[in-house]
């Protein structure tokens, strides 16, 4: 486990799969992340690379072979070397081994960093392709809140506030995973969302085409809460495991395949290309109060 902490905030990271455990804010002695209760779901914040979500049948078409990846890919499954240490960041480093080319073909270094600022964590991805050819990947975030924050409060009492208001519809998930061929209807000139457990009963809610750059957690019955801005993903999900107390907010750069999905890895809806030797870099951020 490794903590990094500047008096306001405090997080903890362990290496497998360089995973976020906790953000601690001081003044208020105040856990953010979700328990990670087995009985509901044993993950924090798992990082998903290089899919997200899940693919048809867990296979993908390459260069005329095929390949096997379980959902969200394999980084959330393998430990991170941390390559640097500073006063306000970590950095974690993985590089793929011979199990990982045998489901994944191409060379790169995948790095996650850490940056606390004043009560901010700043969580950065970078992709980059040591291949000679071109790479294909995605890379999402899935970070769990717990709710309801205080005592006093129930799940109910909470909503997410989107910075713009919207008109959208969810994509619904097949029993296996796969997105839908159209939307349902979720969203109607609103910017709030009140969360409700069966909001999740049918897996995740998944966004393709929001218009918002960050969504808070709040509640009228306390002043304890949290943002995550997400500029520069595309995609969104937001999902529960059934009945527990948390909320994942998860910026996507990429999404699983759809039900008519024809499986080739370069046709896959929002798959990132990079040359040999670009980087790819998103970064999102977690503001608590």
């Amino acid at each position: 486990m490794h903590s990094l902490s500047n008096g306001i905030i405090s997080i903890q990271v362990v290496n497998k799969g360089a995973e976020l455990q906790s953000i601690y804010l001081h003044e208020h002695k105040h856990e953010y992340m979700w328990s990670g209760n087995s009985s509901f779901w044993a993950k924090k914040s798992p990082v998903l690379f290089p899919v997200v979500g899940g693919l048809n049948k867990n296979n993908y078409h390459y260069n005329g072979k095929d390949y096997q990846l379980n959902r969200h890919g394999f980084a959330r499954e393998n430990d991170f070397e941390l390559v640097e240490e500073k006063e306000d960041s970590l950095c974690f480093r993985l590089i793929p081994d011979e199990s990982i080319r045998q489901s994944y073909p191409f060379d790169f270094i995948f790095s996650i960093q850490y940056k606390l600022q004043q009560n901010l964590l700043l969580i950065t991805f970078d992709v980059q392709n040591f291949d000679e050819k071109e790479m294909y990947f995605s890379v999402g975030a899935h970070p769990a809140f717990a709710v309801p924050m205080v005592e006093g409060t129930e799940y109910e009492d909470y909503y997410l506030q989107f910075n713009r208001a919207e008109t959208t519809g969810r994509w619904p998930l097949s029993p296996d995973g796969l997105i839908e061929l159209a939307p349902t209807p979720c969203l109607q000139n609103q910017d709030k969302l009140q969360l409700k457990k069966e909001l999740f009963y049918k897996d995740a809610i998944v966004f393709k085409d929001l218009t918002s750059t960050s969504i808070s957690i709040l509640s009228d019955k306390t002043p304890r809460g949290l943002k995550v801005d997400f500029e520069g993903f595309p995609y969104l999900g937001i999902w529960a495991a059934k009945g527990a107390d948390f909320v994942c907010i998860e910026p996507w750069c990429g999404i699983a395949d759809s039900v008519n999905s024809t499986g080739n890895l370069e046709d896959k809806e929002g798959i990132i290309a990079i040359a040999n030797c670009e980087i790819f870099s998103r970064t999102y951020s977690i503001e608590v109060f």
